[in-house]
């Protein structure tokens, strides 16, 4: 996973609560920057950068991650209080998302998607118990006549409760019945064998030990960082080896859907 340098902050996106902002990095790329000291803390971050990176690998359209790294310089010339404060907050590395220009939001009216693909995306999304995908919130972007994911800071949300992470992995997700793909999605079954195959060990573990040490720091469960890293990649390899209880649980609220 390469970093970047921010070198413009462009604008920012005021549709989200936690404020990311566009900004121009020293490969003259274009990244939607999200940021560590916004509200919800490097959590969302590592969410994330998680989520995003097993959604890549996994062959799901999904833009290309990095870590930004931000100087509080920035914030001299941003005249809105509240963004100088995140600015400064946030110096250090942080994850930008590759920006799509002139991508619109997904309408599940105007563009049915594809059954593999929908059934791939509904189970990506059980798997990380994303629970924020809904017709409400699609957090789906169309680009090149094409949908993309985006948005994965509410995924994973166990690490917020680590004293049941151990049960909560075999948990089916019960939220998939509010998935905005899943009408859509009448192949979950069948894409179960290869979802699952693609997420090796190896693969669990290169993505974990991505994400940077800065934003593993105060969480009081673990003794260090490496603890603290292990209890992910633990919790990814049970969920995926319990599979079975999500996977039906997506396949019963299809059924029941339509």
């Amino acid at each position: 996973m390469k970093t970047v340098q921010a070198t413009r902050y462009v604008t920012p996106l005021r549709e989200g609560g936690s404020l990311p902002a566009v900004v121009e990095a020293d490969d003259d790329g274009l990244y939607v920057l999200k940021f560590r000291g916004a509200g919800q803390g490097p959590k969302a971050l590592v969410a994330e950068l998680v989520a995003g990176e097993l959604a890549r690998a996994l062959e799901l359209p999904m833009p290309e991650l990095v870590l930004v790294e931000l100087d509080s310089e920035f914030a001299r010339t941003e005249p809105d209080p509240e963004i100088q404060d995140l600015i400064r907050a946030s110096e250090g590395l942080n994850l930008g998302i590759d920006y799509l220009p002139g991508a619109l939001n997904y309408d599940p009216a105007a563009m049915p998607v594809d059954a593999e693909l929908a059934s791939r995306i509904v189970w990506f999304d059980a798997f990380v118990s994303n629970v924020d995908r809904t017709a409400r919130n699609p957090n789906l972007m169309v680009w090149h006549r094409k949908p993309w994911l985006i948005d994965h800071g509410a995924a994973l949300y166990f690490h917020h409760d680590w004293d049941s992470a151990g049960t909560a992995c075999e948990r089916p997700f019960v939220l998939i019945r509010d998935h905005v793909l899943l009408p859509f999605a009448t192949r979950i079954g069948e894409v179960d064998a290869a979802m699952a195959a693609a997420l090796t060990d190896a693969l669990i573990e290169r993505i974990v030990a991505a994400i940077p040490d800065g934003w593993l720091q105060d969480e009081t469960a673990f003794a260090d960082g490496p603890a603290h890293r292990k209890a992910y990649v633990d919790y990814l390899k049970r969920r995926r080896d319990a599979r079975a209880g999500f996977v039906q649980e997506a396949i019963r609220a299809h059924a029941a859907h339509v």
